[in-house]
């Protein structure tokens, strides 16, 4: 059993910056790939980026390449998502995840826990 408790979201202007992290408890956090995913309002949870248990390899969707940046900390059960050059289009709540399938990086379906989400507001 894995718990994830995100924190970090704030409201931000356009250009700017946050970083998101995901606390996890359990002592098994290095056997989890871990991804952020995100919400806005009316629209379907969607895949923001995703890093392997070792971090040696990362993924990230198309709108958020150059700009976020995924992180983990096998020593502090912790993962970070550097956002930058934020844009009103990034506004959602963004939620942590983590699988322990090698597969389906980008598929919610594939995830096994979640967190509660922290809200991320970006202003024009």
């Amino acid at each position: 059993q894995v718990q994830l408790v995100e924190s970090g979201g704030a409201l931000v202007q356009a250009g700017g910056s946050l970083r998101l992290s995901c606390a996890a408890s359990g002592r098994t956090f290095s056997s989890y790939d871990m991804a952020w995913f995100r919400q806005a309002p009316g629209k379907e949870r969607e895949f923001v980026t995703s890093i392997s248990r070792s971090g040696g390899f990362k993924y990230y969707g198309d709108s958020v390449k150059g700009r976020f940046t995924i992180s983990r900390d096998n020593t502090k059960n912790t993962v970070y998502l550097q956002m930058n050059s934020l844009k009103p289009e990034d506004t959602a709540v963004y939620y942590c995840a983590a699988k322990s399938a090698p597969i389906g990086t980008t598929s919610l379906s594939r995830y096994d826990y979640w967190g509660q989400g922290t809200q991320v507001t970006v202003s024009s």
